[in-house]
């Protein structure tokens, strides 16, 4: 009888680790999707034209930023929604007086959830911006590169990024779309 009960309670726990890993990389995803996009973005680049969807999967792994940034901020979600749930238990008179009485209504805990999920994307398109247009400052003051090319010829300007087929760089504000085949024999950082 004990064994069966802590299988039970195991089987339950490993579901729900599973439950949360999966939606928290998912978040992650997401996140990483919507940085990459802003931070090409800012190069009038849509990177949704050049990049599989195999290169999204690791987006939020590819940037230490962008992993610290999405944990963070799942972290601080889970919590605020935690002290949302304090509060109303807490101090209900308090809690009802600043939500003006809605918290009494039947529709309010979908309002609540609601109204988290739309600061929390907000909070994510902003952050992102901010994040992209900081990227795109430091790229700009980066280092040069230079493109050879297998018949010897050059291109030399700032590497803004690339997916698996594509390199993208800034030569004089204009940016460069590079098929990475086998007519670039290899590029230099300078």
């Amino acid at each position: 009888m004990k064994e069966g009960l802590i299988k039970d309670i195991y089987e339950i726990i490993i579901k729900e680790i599973q439950t949360v890993l999966t939606f928290a990389y998912l978040v992650f995803v997401g996140i990483g999707m919507i940085f990459t996009y802003q931070r090409y973005a800012q190069f009038g680049i849509n990177i949704f034209d050049y990049a599989d969807i195999f290169e999204f999967l690791i987006a939020p792994f590819s940037d230490l930023k962008i992993m610290l940034f999405s944990t963070i901020t799942l972290i601080g979600v889970i919590l605020l929604l935690k002290l949302d749930n304090v509060i109303k238990r807490k101090y209900p008179k308090n809690y009802a007086r600043m939500n003006f009485g809605w918290d009494k209504k039947s529709w309010f805990d979908m309002y609540r959830y609601s109204m988290f999920a739309v600061l929390f994307v907000t909070y994510l398109f902003i952050s992102a911006k901010v994040y992209a247009k900081n990227t795109a400052a430091k790229i700009r003051s980066g280092n040069s590169a230079t493109i050879i090319y297998t018949n010897n010829e050059t291109t030399k300007g700032i590497i803004i990024g690339k997916t698996n087929s594509i390199l993208f760089i800034l030569q004089n504000e204009k940016v460069k779309a590079i098929p990475l085949n086998a007519a670039v024999k290899e590029f230099e950082v300078n």
